[in-house]
């Protein structure tokens, strides 16, 4: 059978939730975690990759592309200053552990597992909060996320200078992407009753370890899954290539791994590909996408020689986090009713919106990849006082008269102001 140069890239993510900053944010010491323990927390940050990606992408004929580490970070910082039922529903969209301590612990685990994967590649993780000048938050969740999540502060001032605190935060995006995200908030998205964004920054740059050869790619057609065809730049090396390979009925598996630091290293970055026949085998594969499928897919494969062609893809992304996260059941976080008492010592925050930015190109050479991630929190409105209506349509008495004293100085009436 002919195959179909379908694939899909909801994996690539793995890559950033394997892997980590060799430019490193600066936090405590490092909680001891077995093996057993590590991979259940990964599997656990694992989880809102496939949730999101059933939510956002699943059956939809469009290009995809986010950061599952990325929004995690950013909410878990979110998550440190809830409370009650908010931060019951958080824990459950995102696996995270039931109390601070824990996610805290578990962060710092996560992060320090990646730090070893990402050896020999550029890959850079960046947290900071932007609260609003002269608010007051509790000091213990300010120096929590310093601690903890190696987050940067800086006063902003939503209420006198929107755009000079929006213009902050997307110029510290751009600087930590290097200059791929440039505007995370934009126009409007920010108000004068917010008092608190949280921002996560993610940059990848990782060169096969067996590059494509350069100059060989082609034009060929990529078979669309409507039946239509295009058009793509297939990439290939001049041989047959020793790769880790699988397959299962009408299904492909292919690893390509990233150069690390030496040929030992045993935690490195790789980007994963599944390759399905048809468009039946590709609506099944998304199905199936969660870590159990991805685990014995991955466990499956073998060191087979493989003659790879890859199309060269470039392509930025945005997504407006409420409503999907909304849906998956995070509700409270963003109404009135939300309980962040750990940010405040009081319920007066909600969350306004939360954005991701991302980037990806793919080459002969290796990947490049940024995302950012950002959070805004906000006053929550109050009720609208009715406003006073004084409607003087009818016959009414007037004076005028000393205000410090109250002498009158005239009085008088109109019945008919003809």
């Amino acid at each position: 059978m002919k195959k179909k140069t379908y694939f899909f890239l909801a994996l690539a993510c793995a890559a950033f939730v394997t892997g980590c900053s060799c430019s490193c944010k600066t936090k405590t010491a490092v909680p001891e975690a077995s093996k057993e323990e590590l991979n259940s927390m990964t599997e656990r940050s694992n989880s809102i990759a496939f949730s999101f990606y059933a939510q956002k992408a699943a059956g939809k004929a469009e290009n995809f592309f986010f950061s599952p580490y990325g929004m995690r970070a950013a909410f878990a910082m979110a998550r440190d200053g809830a409370r009650g039922s908010t931060a019951d529903e958080m824990n459950k969209v995102f696996s995270f552990p039931e109390n601070e301590e824990q996610l805290r612990n578990e962060n710092l685990v996560i992060s320090a597992a990646m730090e070893k994967a990402a050896k020999g590649t550029v890959f850079s993780d960046a947290n900071s909060l932007w609260p609003q000048k002269g608010f007051n938050f509790l000091p213990e969740y300010l120096s929590g996320l310093k601690k903890y999540y190696g987050a940067v502060s800086e006063t902003a001032d939503y209420v006198k200078d929107i755009d000079g605190a929006r213009n902050k935060i997307n110029s510290w995006a751009a600087s930590k992407t290097n200059g791929k995200i440039k505007e995370l908030f934009a126009e409007g998205s920010l108000n004068s009753l917010t008092r608190l964004v949280l921002a996560n920054a993610v940059y990848f740059k990782g060169s096969w370890r067996k590059p494509f050869t350069k100059n060989s790619s082609f034009e060929a057609d990529f078979h669309l899954n409507s039946g239509e065809k295009g058009k793509a730049m297939l990439m290939r090396h001049e041989s047959e290539t020793y790769f880790p390979y699988g397959e299962e009925k009408n299904i492909q598996f292919l690893a390509m791994p990233y150069k690390a630091a030496s040929e030992e290293q045993e935690e490195f970055l790789e980007m994963m590909i599944i390759l399905p026949y048809d468009k039946k085998a590709f609506i099944n594969a998304e199905k199936n996408l969660s870590s159990s499928y991805i685990k014995e897919a991955r466990e499956k494969m073998s060191s087979e020689k493989v003659r790879v062609f890859l199309p060269k893809f470039s392509f930025s992304s945005s997504h407006d986090l409420n409503e999907d996260l909304k849906s998956l059941g995070m509700r409270l976080a963003f109404n009135d009713k939300a309980d962040f008492s750990g940010m405040t010592g009081d319920k007066s925050l909600y969350l306004q919106k939360a954005v991701q930015k991302t980037f990806i190109d793919v080459s002969e050479e290796g990947t490049e990849a940024a995302a950012v991630t950002g959070i805004s929190m906000g006053l929550k409105s109050m009720a609208p006082v009715p406003s006073i209506i004084f409607r003087a349509d009818k016959p009414f008495i007037f004076l005028i008269r000393d205000v410090k004293t109250g002498l009158i100085l005239f009085i008088g009436k109109i019945e008919n102001p003809k």
